[in-house]
C-alpha cells in the first residue's frame, strides 16, 4: 500500500544503504529512487539497486531541485501511499510501520513524523546545530498561526500522503520548498494532519547536509503564499495507475524505471488507490517519456 519516493543528488554514500533499509521492511513499499542529476557514483547504484531487486530508479539529466525529482518519481507511483525517504541516513525507514498506523486503523490519511513531539522516543533526537532545530520551530510555529492548527514539526521529511493527494496539489515547488507547499494546500484543502513521533539522526555539514539558513526563509514565503492565494489544485480523479517501463543497460542521462508488476495493495487500507490497470508491458523507455521527465527539471 506504499510508496517511497527517494530523491538523490550525490549520494553514493548512503544511498544503497537506505534502500536495502527499505525494502528489509515488512510493508514490502514500491520503491522509487531519482537522481537528481548526480555526478558521482549514484547513477551507477540505481542501475545495480534496480538489477538486483527490481526498484524503480529515474536518473535526471540536470540537477533541477528535490521537488522537481519528487514530481518525477510521483509519476511512477502505483500505491495508495506515497511518503519520500531522503538518501542519507538522517531518518530511520522503520518508522514507516508508525506512520501508517493511524492510516490503517482510519484516523488519518495524512500522517507527518514529528521529531518533536515529547514521549521518550522524541526525546532521543539530538541536533548537530541549534540553528536547525530553531529554523524548524520558527517555520512550525509560523504555519501554526498561519492555519490555526497545531503541528510540531512542519519541516520533517516524513510526510505521509495519499498518492491521489499529491497528484491533486497541481505541486509547482522545485527545490526544498516541498514541505511547506505540500503541507500548506493540504491544510487548505480541509486535511487534518496527524502526527507521530520519529527517531532523528541529523548529519552535519561536511557529511553532506545540503538544506541552509535560505531555505527557512523561503519555506516561510511558500506558507504565506499559499495561505493567501488561491489554490491551482485538481479535482478527485481516479487515474489510471502509472506504468512502470524498464530497461536492461540504460545509458548515461536516462531515465529508467522499475519491475513490470507492481506490488498488491497490502490489507488494512481504508483509502483506496489508483484504479488497478493491470500488469505493465516491459519496454524500453519512450522519447517521449524522457523528454517528459526532463521537462520537469
Amino acid at each position: 500500500m506504499l510508496s517511497v519516493i527517494i530523491p538523490a543528488y550525490n549520494e553514493e554514500r548512503t544511498l544503497a544503504a537506505v534502500v536495502e533499509r527499505v525494502l528489509r521492511l515488512p510493508e514490502a513499499p514500491e520503491v522509487i529512487v531519482v537522481s537528481d542529476g548526480s555526478t558521482d557514483g549514484t547513477n551507477d547504484i540505481i542501475r545495480r539497486l534496480q538489477r538486483e531487486y527490481g526498484i524503480t530508479g529515474i536518473i535526471c539529466p540536470r540537477n533541477g531541485g528535490k521537488g522537481a525529482a519528487i514530481a518525477a518519481g510521483l509519476r511512477h507511483a502505483t500505491q495508495p501511499y506515497t511518503v519520500i525517504q531522503d538518501a542519507d541516513l538522517e531518518y530511520y525507514p522503520e518508522e514507516f510501520t508508525t506512520l501508517l498506523r493511524p492510516v490503517k486503523a482510519g484516523k488519518a490519511q495524512v500522517v507527518f513524523g514529528s521529531r518533536n513531539l515529547g514521549n521518550p522516543a522524541a526525546l532521543k533526537n539530538h541536533f548537530h546545530y541549534i540553528r536547525f532545530w530553531l529554523g524548524g520551530k520558527g517555520i512550525t510555529l509560523f504555519a501554526n498561526l498561519l492555519f490555526l492548527t497545531h503541528l510540531t514539526d512542519e519541516a520533517t521529511c516524513y510526510k505521509l500522503f495519499p498518492t491521489e493527494l499529491l497528484r491533486r496539489m497541481n505541486l509547482q515547488c522545485r527545490g526544498f520548498d516541498f514541505c511547506p507547499e505540500v503541507t500548506a494546500k493540504a491544510l487548505r484543502m480541509g486535511y487534518r494532519i496527524h502526527e507521530v513521533p520519529i527517531r532523528y539522526n541529523p548529519r552535519s555539514l561536511s557529511e553532506g547536509k545540503k538544506i541552509r539558513a535560505w531555505h527557512g526563509f523561503q519555506a516561510l514565503f511558500v506558507l504565506l503564499k499559499y495561505r493567501v492565494l488561491p489554490l491551482n489544485t485538481t479535482a478527485p480523479t481516479k487515474n489510471r495507475a502509472a506504468q512502470p517501463v524498464a530497461v536492461n543497460e540504460p545509458a548515461p542521462d536516462k531515465a529508467i524505471a522499475g519491475p513490470e508488476s507492481s506490488r498488491a495493495e497490502s490489507p488494512g487500507s481504508e483509502s483506496p488507490g489508483p484504479e488497478s490497470s493491470g500488469p505493465a508491458d516491459r519496454a524500453v523507455v519512450s522519447r517521449d517519456d524522457h523528454n517528459a521527465l526532463a521537462a520537469l527539471i
